[in-house]
């Protein structure tokens, strides 16, 4: 009994984490290393792979499990989480899930202590404000997922990582463009990703941007902002821009036809690893002819 427990446990913990999405924190930090490094030894360096073990699981379990912990009671509506095409897990509670959670938070503190050990305390402040913004967006008092616009604001975080590791190798902050470029894309990609729980969230009472602006202007939000972050990478490299340019196409696309877009949500973890992918072999060519 107690090992099927367990094994039922792991097996929701592995849900929970959104294995899908696994990339969308562990992918920066492969962008921020292959930028980050000088000489081909630096992709491997200790950081580097502390950085990208944490981000790819324990980093996931801590941020979506601190969502699904205090979302319990609005995710019993939520199309995602119930029914027979349910894609996440809802919040079964238990103090074992809430505690591995719990560690998880911990081990990032652990990592913050150990990059100013071993790499740099620049390094260590972009993952102090991963773990805080990764609370604050579902924790009470802050609760910042139910205060449009800092919903879609404080969803940044997702390039966090990636700045982290850059800063680990390099030794200095990333270009302002690349940070900014970064969080204005993240922004628009969880507005977007917010617009299926638009009617779940309001039979809850729960305001967000996506809720406020409805799905239609939600979609051209998501495009200009996707724009805007195309712009921001093509002042930094032009190839950059064209690549992040697929966003805002794919914003009006989704808009101007009849493909839902609780459908169209589910390409992205496809399309985010293609762009990702392209980015990260450019960093790698820079560092292999260098």
């Amino acid at each position: 009994m107690h090992e099927r427990s367990s094994n039922v446990t792991l097996g929701y913990l592995l849900t929970l984490s959104r294995p899908r999405f696994w990339l969308y924190l562990a992918g920066p930090v492969l962008v921020g290393v292959a930028y980050g490094a000088s000489v081909v030894g630096e992709l491997f360096a200790p950081p580097a792979v502390a950085l990208f073990a944490y981000f790819l699981v324990p980093a996931n379990v801590y941020l979506y499990g601190v969502n699904d912990v205090f979302d319990a009671d609005i995710d019993a509506e939520n199309p995602k989480k119930t029914g027979e095409q349910a894609r996440e897990a809802r919040f079964r509670g238990g103090g074992t899930v809430a505690a591995v959670v719990a560690v998880c938070g911990l081990a990032g503190l652990a990592l913050v202590g150990a990059l100013v050990a071993v790499a740099s305390a620049g390094a260590a402040v972009w993952v102090l404000a991963f773990l805080f913004l990764g609370y604050a967006y579902s924790a009470p008092p802050f609760r910042l997922k139910t205060v449009p616009p800092l919903d879609s604001v404080s969803n940044g975080l997702y390039v966090l990582p990636g700045a982290a590791a850059y800063v680990a190798l390099a030794g200095r902050q990333p270009p302002a463009l690349a940070i900014a470029g970064g969080w204005l894309w993240a922004m628009a990609m969880h507005t977007f990703s917010a617009i299926p729980d638009i009617d779940p969230d309001r039979r809850a009472g729960i305001r967000t941007t996506a809720t406020v602006l409805g799905e239609r202007r939600t979609l051209a939000y998501c495009g200009a902002v996707w724009l805007v972050a195309a712009g921001a990478f093509g002042l930094l490299d032009w190839r950059a821009g064209a690549l992040l340019a697929v966003y805002p196409l794919l914003a009006a696309g989704v808009a101007e036809t009849d493909v839902a877009v609780s459908r169209a949500y589910w390409w992205f973890p496809a399309v985010n690893g293609l762009v990702g992918m392209m980015l990260t072999l450019g960093g790698l060519w820079g560092v292999v002819r260098g």
